[in-house]
Protein backbone atom coordinates (compact mmCIF):
# COMPACT_ATOMS: atom_id res chain seq x y z
CA UNK A 1 0.00 0.00 0.00
CA UNK A 2 1.58 3.34 -1.02
CA UNK A 3 2.26 5.84 1.77
CA UNK A 4 -0.37 8.61 2.21
CA UNK A 5 0.50 12.03 0.79
CA UNK A 6 -0.99 13.57 3.94
CA UNK A 7 1.74 12.19 6.21
CA UNK A 8 4.40 14.85 5.37
CA UNK A 9 1.81 17.63 5.84
CA UNK A 10 0.72 16.14 9.16
CA UNK A 11 4.32 15.97 10.32
CA UNK A 12 4.88 19.60 9.36
CA UNK A 13 1.78 20.69 11.29
CA UNK A 14 2.85 18.69 14.34
CA UNK A 15 6.13 20.58 14.34
CA UNK A 16 4.72 24.04 13.44
CA UNK A 17 1.72 24.22 15.77
CA UNK A 18 3.76 24.28 19.03
CA UNK A 19 6.11 26.82 17.42
CA UNK A 20 3.20 29.06 16.38
CA UNK A 21 1.60 28.69 19.80
CA UNK A 22 4.80 29.62 21.61
CA UNK A 23 5.35 32.49 19.14
CA UNK A 24 1.86 33.80 19.77
CA UNK A 25 2.38 33.68 23.51
CA UNK A 26 5.73 35.46 23.19
CA UNK A 27 4.32 38.18 20.90
CA UNK A 28 1.37 38.64 23.25
CA UNK A 29 3.86 39.55 25.94
CA UNK A 30 5.95 41.67 23.57
CA UNK A 31 3.42 43.68 21.49
CA UNK A 32 6.13 46.17 20.59
CA UNK A 33 7.57 43.54 18.19
CA UNK A 34 4.29 43.29 16.24
CA UNK A 35 3.47 45.25 13.05
CA UNK A 36 1.67 48.54 13.81
CA UNK A 37 -1.85 47.47 12.76
CA UNK A 38 -1.67 44.23 14.75
CA UNK A 39 -0.05 45.87 17.77
CA UNK A 40 -2.75 48.58 17.98
CA UNK A 41 -5.57 46.04 17.76
CA UNK A 42 -4.02 43.80 20.41
CA UNK A 43 -3.25 46.63 22.83
CA UNK A 44 -6.70 48.23 22.39
CA UNK A 45 -8.41 44.88 23.06
CA UNK A 46 -6.22 44.29 26.11
CA UNK A 47 -6.97 47.76 27.54
CA UNK A 48 -10.73 47.25 27.04
CA UNK A 49 -10.52 43.93 28.87
CA UNK A 50 -8.60 45.56 31.73
CA UNK A 51 -11.34 48.21 32.14
CA UNK A 52 -14.04 45.52 32.15
CA UNK A 53 -12.00 43.49 34.64
CA UNK A 54 -11.62 46.48 36.98
CA UNK A 55 -15.36 47.23 36.86
CA UNK A 56 -16.24 43.61 37.65
CA UNK A 57 -13.76 43.43 40.55
CA UNK A 58 -15.03 46.67 42.08
CA UNK A 59 -18.63 45.52 41.76
CA UNK A 60 -17.69 42.19 43.33
CA UNK A 61 -15.26 43.22 46.09
CA UNK A 62 -16.06 46.81 47.10
CA UNK A 63 -17.28 46.90 50.71
CA UNK A 64 -20.57 48.54 49.68
CA UNK A 65 -22.87 47.26 46.93
CA UNK A 66 -22.47 49.15 43.66
CA UNK A 67 -23.93 48.30 40.26
CA UNK A 68 -21.79 47.64 37.20
CA UNK A 69 -23.98 50.06 35.21
CA UNK A 70 -23.10 52.89 37.60
CA UNK A 71 -19.41 52.03 37.34
CA UNK A 72 -19.63 51.84 33.54
CA UNK A 73 -21.30 55.27 33.42
CA UNK A 74 -18.56 56.69 35.65
CA UNK A 75 -15.79 55.18 33.50
CA UNK A 76 -17.32 56.57 30.29
CA UNK A 77 -17.73 60.00 31.88
CA UNK A 78 -14.10 59.86 33.00
CA UNK A 79 -12.88 59.01 29.51
CA UNK A 80 -14.68 62.01 28.02
CA UNK A 81 -13.58 64.30 30.87
CA UNK A 82 -9.95 63.34 30.18
CA UNK A 83 -10.25 65.17 26.84
CA UNK A 84 -10.17 68.48 28.70
CA UNK A 85 -13.02 69.72 26.49
CA UNK A 86 -15.77 71.55 28.36
CA UNK A 87 -18.15 71.04 25.44
CA UNK A 88 -17.84 67.24 25.26
CA UNK A 89 -19.86 65.05 27.62
CA UNK A 90 -21.14 61.57 28.23
CA UNK A 91 -24.90 61.37 28.79
CA UNK A 92 -26.22 58.49 30.87
CA UNK A 93 -29.33 56.70 29.55
CA UNK A 94 -31.60 58.77 31.83
CA UNK A 95 -29.84 62.04 30.89
CA UNK A 96 -30.09 61.17 27.20
CA UNK A 97 -33.83 60.55 27.53
CA UNK A 98 -34.23 63.93 29.27
CA UNK A 99 -31.99 65.55 26.65
CA UNK A 100 -34.46 64.47 23.95
CA UNK A 101 -37.60 65.44 25.85
CA UNK A 102 -39.90 67.33 23.44
CA UNK A 103 -39.93 71.12 24.01
CA UNK A 104 -43.60 71.07 25.05
CA UNK A 105 -42.53 69.25 28.23
CA UNK A 106 -39.99 71.89 29.20
CA UNK A 107 -40.94 73.86 32.11
CA UNK A 108 -39.94 76.82 34.27
CA UNK A 109 -39.71 79.69 31.77
CA UNK A 110 -36.20 81.11 31.63
CA UNK A 111 -33.71 81.80 28.86
CA UNK A 112 -30.27 80.75 30.06
CA UNK A 113 -26.70 80.78 28.85
CA UNK A 114 -23.76 78.53 29.70
CA UNK A 115 -21.41 79.48 32.50
CA UNK A 116 -18.61 77.37 33.97
CA UNK A 117 -20.46 76.82 37.25
CA UNK A 118 -24.01 76.52 35.92
CA UNK A 119 -26.64 78.34 33.87
CA UNK A 120 -26.83 82.13 33.86
CA UNK A 121 -30.39 83.47 33.62
CA UNK A 122 -30.63 85.94 30.77
CA UNK A 123 -34.39 86.39 30.65
CA UNK A 124 -37.40 85.35 32.74
CA UNK A 125 -40.59 84.84 30.74
CA UNK A 126 -43.65 86.78 31.85
CA UNK A 127 -46.26 84.84 33.89
CA UNK A 128 -43.99 81.75 33.97
CA UNK A 129 -43.27 79.52 37.00
CA UNK A 130 -39.81 81.13 37.17
CA UNK A 131 -41.35 84.62 37.30
CA UNK A 132 -43.75 83.56 40.06
CA UNK A 133 -40.83 82.07 42.01
CA UNK A 134 -38.96 85.40 41.83
CA UNK A 135 -36.05 84.35 39.61
CA UNK A 136 -34.19 87.33 38.14
CA UNK A 137 -31.92 87.93 35.12
CA UNK A 138 -28.29 87.78 36.18
CA UNK A 139 -28.81 85.01 38.75
CA UNK A 140 -26.89 81.75 38.34
CA UNK A 141 -28.53 78.31 38.57
CA UNK A 142 -25.84 76.15 40.22
CA UNK A 143 -27.74 72.94 41.06
CA UNK A 144 -30.90 71.06 40.07
CA UNK A 145 -32.51 68.56 42.46
CA UNK A 146 -29.32 68.53 44.50
CA UNK A 147 -26.99 67.87 41.57
CA UNK A 148 -24.31 70.47 40.91
CA UNK A 149 -24.25 71.74 37.33
CA UNK A 150 -20.53 72.50 37.21
CA UNK A 151 -18.92 70.23 34.64
CA UNK A 152 -22.15 69.56 32.72
CA UNK A 153 -22.84 70.87 29.25
CA UNK A 154 -25.55 73.52 28.98
CA UNK A 155 -27.73 71.01 27.14
CA UNK A 156 -27.38 68.36 29.86
CA UNK A 157 -27.98 70.95 32.61
CA UNK A 158 -31.11 72.25 30.88
CA UNK A 159 -32.31 68.67 30.45
CA UNK A 160 -32.30 68.27 34.23
CA UNK A 161 -34.73 71.19 34.52
CA UNK A 162 -37.09 69.70 31.95
CA UNK A 163 -39.98 67.52 33.05
CA UNK A 164 -43.69 66.88 32.84
CA UNK A 165 -45.98 69.83 33.57
CA UNK A 166 -47.20 69.73 37.17
CA UNK A 167 -44.05 68.08 38.54
CA UNK A 168 -41.67 69.90 40.87
CA UNK A 169 -38.01 70.70 40.43
CA UNK A 170 -35.65 72.12 43.09
CA UNK A 171 -33.36 74.87 41.78
CA UNK A 172 -30.35 76.20 43.68
CA UNK A 173 -29.80 79.79 42.58
CA UNK A 174 -26.86 82.03 43.37
CA UNK A 175 -27.51 85.74 43.66
CA UNK A 176 -25.16 88.31 42.18
CA UNK A 177 -21.87 88.32 44.05
CA UNK A 178 -20.97 91.20 46.33
CA UNK A 179 -17.63 93.05 46.40
CA UNK A 180 -16.66 91.09 49.54
CA UNK A 181 -17.81 87.67 48.38
CA UNK A 182 -16.41 85.56 45.57
CA UNK A 183 -19.82 84.01 45.06
CA UNK A 184 -23.23 85.39 45.97
CA UNK A 185 -25.66 83.95 48.50
CA UNK A 186 -27.42 80.77 47.38
CA UNK A 187 -31.12 80.03 47.79
CA UNK A 188 -33.05 76.89 46.90
CA UNK A 189 -36.49 77.15 45.31
CA UNK A 190 -39.10 74.50 44.57
CA UNK A 191 -40.74 75.35 41.25
CA UNK A 192 -43.65 73.54 39.61
CA UNK A 193 -43.02 72.93 35.92
CA UNK A 194 -45.53 74.05 33.32
CA UNK A 195 -45.90 74.05 29.55
CA UNK A 196 -44.07 77.11 28.26
CA UNK A 197 -45.38 78.67 25.07
CA UNK A 198 -42.86 81.50 24.77
CA UNK A 199 -42.48 82.21 21.03
CA UNK A 200 -39.16 81.62 19.30
CA UNK A 201 -39.36 85.03 17.61
CA UNK A 202 -40.67 88.29 19.06
CA UNK A 203 -40.75 91.49 16.99
CA UNK A 204 -41.63 95.08 17.79
CA UNK A 205 -41.53 98.43 16.00
CA UNK A 206 -40.05 101.45 17.78
CA UNK A 207 -39.75 105.12 16.89
CA UNK A 208 -36.39 106.74 17.69
CA UNK A 209 -35.81 110.41 16.87
CA UNK A 210 -38.80 110.27 14.57
CA UNK A 211 -37.48 107.21 12.69
CA UNK A 212 -39.39 103.92 12.66
CA UNK A 213 -37.13 100.95 13.47
CA UNK A 214 -37.81 97.23 13.85
CA UNK A 215 -36.40 94.83 16.45
CA UNK A 216 -36.50 91.06 16.08
CA UNK A 217 -35.52 88.90 19.07
CA UNK A 218 -34.64 85.25 18.38
CA UNK A 219 -34.62 82.85 21.34
CA UNK A 220 -33.02 79.80 19.68
CA UNK A 221 -32.00 78.43 16.29
CA UNK A 222 -34.63 75.70 16.29
CA UNK A 223 -36.07 74.01 13.19
CA UNK A 224 -38.04 76.54 11.14
CA UNK A 225 -36.72 79.58 13.03
CA UNK A 226 -35.48 81.17 9.80
CA UNK A 227 -39.03 81.28 8.43
CA UNK A 228 -40.30 83.08 11.52
CA UNK A 229 -37.42 85.59 11.43
CA UNK A 230 -37.95 86.25 7.72
CA UNK A 231 -41.68 86.78 8.22
CA UNK A 232 -41.05 89.15 11.16
CA UNK A 233 -38.49 91.20 9.21
CA UNK A 234 -40.76 91.52 6.18
CA UNK A 235 -43.70 92.52 8.40
CA UNK A 236 -41.64 95.25 10.09
CA UNK A 237 -40.41 96.60 6.75
CA UNK A 238 -43.97 96.70 5.38
CA UNK A 239 -44.98 98.58 8.54
CA UNK A 240 -42.46 101.31 7.71
CA UNK A 241 -39.33 100.24 9.63
CA UNK A 242 -36.22 101.72 8.04
CA UNK A 243 -33.74 99.49 9.79
CA UNK A 244 -33.61 96.18 11.73
CA UNK A 245 -32.12 95.20 15.10
CA UNK A 246 -31.49 91.45 15.31
CA UNK A 247 -31.49 90.64 19.04
CA UNK A 248 -29.47 87.49 19.80
CA UNK A 249 -28.93 88.07 23.52
CA UNK A 250 -29.14 84.92 25.67
CA UNK A 251 -29.35 82.84 22.50
CA UNK A 252 -27.07 79.86 23.07
CA UNK A 253 -27.33 78.62 19.48
CA UNK A 254 -28.94 75.63 17.81
CA UNK A 255 -28.87 74.31 14.26
CA UNK A 256 -26.05 75.48 11.98
CA UNK A 257 -28.37 75.19 8.98
CA UNK A 258 -30.75 77.67 10.61
CA UNK A 259 -27.82 80.03 11.21
CA UNK A 260 -27.01 79.84 7.49
CA UNK A 261 -30.59 80.61 6.49
CA UNK A 262 -31.05 83.46 9.00
CA UNK A 263 -27.77 85.10 7.97
CA UNK A 264 -28.98 84.81 4.36
CA UNK A 265 -31.93 87.08 5.19
CA UNK A 266 -29.41 89.93 5.43
CA UNK A 267 -26.48 88.73 3.26
CA UNK A 268 -27.12 88.36 -0.45
CA UNK A 269 -24.13 86.25 -1.41
CA UNK A 270 -20.86 84.86 -0.11
CA UNK A 271 -19.66 82.57 2.65
CA UNK A 272 -21.58 82.32 5.91
CA UNK A 273 -19.44 79.76 7.76
CA UNK A 274 -16.92 76.99 7.09
CA UNK A 275 -16.76 73.83 9.22
CA UNK A 276 -13.74 71.51 9.53
CA UNK A 277 -13.04 68.36 11.51
CA UNK A 278 -10.61 65.45 11.69
CA UNK A 279 -13.17 62.96 10.36
CA UNK A 280 -15.70 65.53 9.17
CA UNK A 281 -15.34 66.78 5.58
CA UNK A 282 -14.68 70.51 5.21
CA UNK A 283 -17.95 72.21 4.35
CA UNK A 284 -18.58 75.83 3.36
CA UNK A 285 -22.11 77.14 3.80
CA UNK A 286 -22.97 80.11 1.59
CA UNK A 287 -25.80 82.62 1.43
CA UNK A 288 -28.91 81.14 -0.13
CA UNK A 289 -30.19 84.32 -1.80
CA UNK A 290 -33.41 86.34 -1.46
CA UNK A 291 -31.93 88.75 1.11
CA UNK A 292 -33.49 92.09 2.02
CA UNK A 293 -32.08 95.18 0.30
CA UNK A 294 -28.48 95.91 1.28
CA UNK A 295 -29.43 99.57 1.75
CA UNK A 296 -31.50 98.66 4.84
CA UNK A 297 -29.20 99.15 7.87
CA UNK A 298 -28.85 96.31 10.38
CA UNK A 299 -27.60 96.09 13.97
CA UNK A 300 -26.94 92.82 15.80
CA UNK A 301 -27.41 92.94 19.58
CA UNK A 302 -25.40 90.35 21.57
CA UNK A 303 -24.26 89.54 25.10
CA UNK A 304 -21.98 87.06 26.89
CA UNK A 305 -24.60 84.32 26.45
CA UNK A 306 -24.73 84.68 22.65
CA UNK A 307 -22.98 81.51 21.52
CA UNK A 308 -22.46 79.02 18.72
CA UNK A 309 -25.07 79.63 15.97
CA UNK A 310 -25.62 83.16 17.33
CA UNK A 311 -21.92 83.84 16.84
CA UNK A 312 -21.98 82.32 13.34
CA UNK A 313 -24.67 84.79 12.26
CA UNK A 314 -23.10 87.75 14.07
CA UNK A 315 -19.61 87.08 12.69
CA UNK A 316 -20.93 86.61 9.14
CA UNK A 317 -22.73 89.97 9.24
CA UNK A 318 -19.66 91.58 10.80
CA UNK A 319 -17.16 90.09 8.33
CA UNK A 320 -19.35 91.08 5.36
CA UNK A 321 -19.67 94.60 6.84
CA UNK A 322 -23.43 94.14 6.70
CA UNK A 323 -24.20 95.04 10.32
CA UNK A 324 -22.88 96.90 13.33
CA UNK A 325 -22.51 94.68 16.40
CA UNK A 326 -23.72 96.17 19.69
CA UNK A 327 -23.57 94.74 23.21
CA UNK A 328 -21.00 92.81 25.23
CA UNK A 329 -18.32 90.30 24.25
CA UNK A 330 -19.92 87.05 23.07
CA UNK A 331 -19.37 83.63 24.61
CA UNK A 332 -16.62 82.41 22.28
CA UNK A 333 -17.49 78.91 21.07
CA UNK A 334 -15.70 77.92 17.88
CA UNK A 335 -16.43 74.19 17.90
CA UNK A 336 -19.44 72.01 17.18
CA UNK A 337 -20.60 68.74 18.66
CA UNK A 338 -22.23 65.57 17.38
CA UNK A 339 -24.59 63.37 19.35
CA UNK A 340 -23.59 59.70 19.08
CA UNK A 341 -25.99 57.19 20.75
CA UNK A 342 -24.46 54.19 22.52
CA UNK A 343 -25.72 50.62 22.90
CA UNK A 344 -26.46 51.12 26.63
CA UNK A 345 -29.07 53.80 25.89
CA UNK A 346 -26.69 56.66 26.71
CA UNK A 347 -24.83 58.86 24.25
CA UNK A 348 -21.63 60.73 23.59
CA UNK A 349 -22.04 64.45 22.91
CA UNK A 350 -18.53 65.20 21.69
CA UNK A 351 -16.72 67.89 19.74
CA UNK A 352 -16.11 66.73 16.17
CA UNK A 353 -15.00 69.91 14.45
CA UNK A 354 -14.44 73.66 14.37
CA UNK A 355 -16.17 76.41 12.49
CA UNK A 356 -14.62 79.47 10.90
CA UNK A 357 -16.09 82.85 9.93
CA UNK A 358 -15.95 84.21 6.35
CA UNK A 359 -12.67 85.96 7.23
CA UNK A 360 -11.20 82.73 8.65
CA UNK A 361 -11.62 83.52 12.36
CA UNK A 362 -12.23 80.70 14.82
CA UNK A 363 -14.24 82.26 17.63
CA UNK A 364 -13.08 79.68 20.17
CA UNK A 365 -9.47 80.70 19.71
CA UNK A 366 -8.72 77.47 17.84
CA UNK A 367 -9.44 75.22 20.81
CA UNK A 368 -12.08 73.55 22.94
CA UNK A 369 -12.12 76.13 25.73
CA UNK A 370 -14.14 79.31 25.90
CA UNK A 371 -12.22 81.61 23.63
CA UNK A 372 -12.01 84.65 21.40
CA UNK A 373 -15.68 85.42 20.81
CA UNK A 374 -16.87 88.55 19.03
CA UNK A 375 -16.03 92.05 20.16
CA UNK A 376 -18.87 94.50 19.39
CA UNK A 377 -18.13 97.77 17.64
CA UNK A 378 -20.40 99.47 20.21
CA UNK A 379 -19.95 98.19 23.77
CA UNK A 380 -22.74 98.23 26.36
CA UNK A 381 -21.13 98.27 29.80
CA UNK A 382 -24.04 97.32 32.07
CA UNK A 383 -27.32 95.85 30.87
CA UNK A 384 -28.98 94.07 33.80
CA UNK A 385 -32.60 94.60 32.78
CA UNK A 386 -32.05 94.33 29.00
CA UNK A 387 -33.49 97.78 28.28
CA UNK A 388 -30.13 99.55 28.11
CA UNK A 389 -28.76 97.26 25.41
CA UNK A 390 -31.83 97.56 23.23
CA UNK A 391 -31.89 101.35 23.60
CA UNK A 392 -28.21 101.59 22.58
CA UNK A 393 -28.86 99.27 19.61
CA UNK A 394 -31.82 101.37 18.45
CA UNK A 395 -29.86 104.61 18.81
CA UNK A 396 -26.96 103.11 16.83
CA UNK A 397 -29.38 101.96 14.14
CA UNK A 398 -31.14 105.32 13.97
CA UNK A 399 -27.79 107.01 13.33
CA UNK A 400 -27.24 104.71 10.33
CA UNK A 401 -30.57 105.49 8.67
CA UNK A 402 -30.11 107.81 5.71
Amino acid sequence: MPPSRRQPLTAVLVVLLPVLLLGGIWLGGHPDRLPGFARDALVADHQTRVVDEAIQRIASDYYRPISTSRLSDASLAGVVKSLGDRFSHYLTPSEFRQFNTPPSFTGIGVAVGPQRRGLLIGRVFDSSPAARAGLQPGELIVAVNGRKLEGLSAEAAIALIKGLPGTDVRIAVERSKTPRARHGATRTLKITRATISEPVVVSVIKTVHGVKLGAVALATFSPGAHGEVHEAVEHLLRAGARGIVLDLRSNGGGLVEEAQLIASIFIGKGTIVTTRGRTQPTQTLVATGNAIRSSIPVVVLVDSNSASASEIVTAALQDHRRATVVGTHTFGKGVFQEEEPLSNGGALDITVGEYFTPNGRNLGGGGVTQGAGITPEVLVAHDVDGATGLNVALATLAAKVK
